[in-house]
């Protein structure tokens, strides 16, 4: 049984059809491939995007030692009813229908009371074209939430071989006019924030087709050898954090373009502050983020590289 096992599962792995690389964003191409979107903020946050001048110039966009770093404010104390404290919020200039996006992090924003960092991908028109989001957490949360974020309709399911994370939630990815989508939430405690970085970074590898979404997280020493060759195989990787099956999704996710940021309270962050242990600091997430900068030293990206495959 044990050699069955083995041999039908190379079998499918050999099935599995070539990815090829596309695209690379690593320091010797980034600034050129991504745009920073001086905007205000869509989900209300108490943040300040910054264009590139600037946040080049005050060092919260920068490449260190052949990585690139994304990062805010973390020494200025503010007026709660002035401008939201500053960050950066990137957005590639290429966009995608399907891919392998494997994003290769040493460290991500760890978690800090009244910030939203996220590494996601969106459409034009939202929600008419969708979004999926990869890394996201509010405050103080230890695990990672992947979202689809869609029109009405995107019914999703656990898709074929399962998840290792916990659907939650209403499984139509349009509930609530789409803001809430249908996410599912990885409880290992170093999916995301202080503990993905405690355990020294990590790769989050999400493959889209028209029948799955799949999202899988690795610690750096646990991402599969094919990975690192460049050869990448999802076929033998094992079960997904988080697994989307069951939706036609072609005719709701498409033409996506890959985002970094990390924004301060706003409709999630600031919505459940009351709800969160960050409450007992300060009742308001605007004055907190106001008065505390120095909670945000560690509220930064920093990124070897993102690569995106194709079949």
């Amino acid at each position: 049984m044990f050699r069955s096992t083995l041999a039908l599962a190379g079998l499918a792995a050999v099935a599995h059809a070539a990815y090829t690389l596309r695209d690379t964003y690593d320091a010797s191409n980034w600034f050129s491939k991504f745009t920073v979107q001086s905007i205000p903020d869509p989900t209300g946050g108490f943040v300040h995007y910054l264009d590139q001048a600037d946040a080049q110039s005050q060092g919260l966009y920068r490449i260190t030692n052949n990585q690139v770093y994304i990062g805010v404010d973390n020494t200025s104390h503010l007026d709660p009813a002035g401008q939201g404290r500053n960050s950066v919020r990137l957005q590639s200039n290429p966009s995608y229908t399907h891919g392998l996006i494997i994003g290769d992090f040493p460290h991500i924003p760890g978690s800090a009371c009244g910030s939203w960092p996220a590494f996601w991908m969106l459409g034009p028109n939202w929600p008419n074209s969708g979004e999926i989001d990869i890394i996201e957490g509010v405050n103080d949360n230890a695990q990672n939430q992947m979202t689809l974020h869609t029109s009405p309709g995107c019914t999703v399911s656990v898709g074929s071989g399962g998840q290792t994370g916990t659907s939650i939630g209403d499984p139509n990815c349009g509930d609530g006019g789409g803001n809430n989508g249908c996410p599912v939430v990885d409880y290992i405690g170093t999916s995301y924030g202080t503990g993905f970085d405690a355990a020294g970074g990590g790769i989050y590898a999400t493959e889209w087709t028209s029948s799955n979404i799949k999202i899988w997280y690795f610690q750096y020493g646990q991402e599969p050898a094919d990975i690192k060759s460049g050869n990448p195989n999802p076929a033998g990787w094992g079960t997904p954090a988080a697994n989307f099956g069951g939706c036609a999704f072609d005719n709701y996710i498409k033409n996506l373009q890959i985002i970094f940021d990390n924004t301060f309270c706003g409709g999630w962050a600031g919505g459940v502050w009351g709800q969160s242990a960050c409450a007992a600091q300060n009742p308001s997430c605007i004055n907190f983020v106001a008065s505390e900068p120095q909670v945000y030293s560690i509220a930064y990206w920093l990124v070897n590289s993102v690569k995106v495959y194709q079949q």
